[in-house]
């Protein structure tokens, strides 16, 4: 691994980490999975904001572990979920998380985030 490049945000690729200061919830196959007010906001560049959500807010019944794992040289090492639905049948890599991020965003240590293409990701009014 230390043959991989370690970057830093910068004004060109700024990274910003928040307090989302709302309530977020997850639905899976219309059952909701993750409820928090303790979400975080993560933006990136001009990537969509993403919701970080702490893992101890989400169903773990229905968490499996992927052999997945993807490298982002901004936040350091990923690894998968998959979510299994109400009936049962298994959706591959719904949920990433970096167990270990980089110090820039070490705010989401302990956080997953879903894909909006697999899951309803809703962030409530102010």
């Amino acid at each position: 691994m230390s043959d991989r490049p370690v970057l830093e945000p910068t004004a060109e690729h700024p990274i910003t980490v928040e307090a989302t200061g709302s309530r977020v919830t997850v639905r899976f196959d219309g059952v909701v999975i993750a409820e928090t007010d303790r979400a975080l906001t993560l933006q990136e560049a001009a990537y969509p904001a993403v919701q970080y959500i702490p893992l101890d807010d989400v169903d773990a019944e229905r968490l499996r572990p992927s052999d997945t794992h993807t490298y982002c040289p901004f936040k350091g090492e990923a690894d998968y979920y998959h979510v299994v639905d109400s009936s049962g049948r298994t959706v591959e890599d719904v949920i990433w998380t970096y167990p270990q991020p980089y110090p820039a965003v070490e705010q989401i240590a302990g956080h997953v985030a879903f894909y909006p293409d697999k899951a309803d990701v809703a962030v409530a009014g102010p």
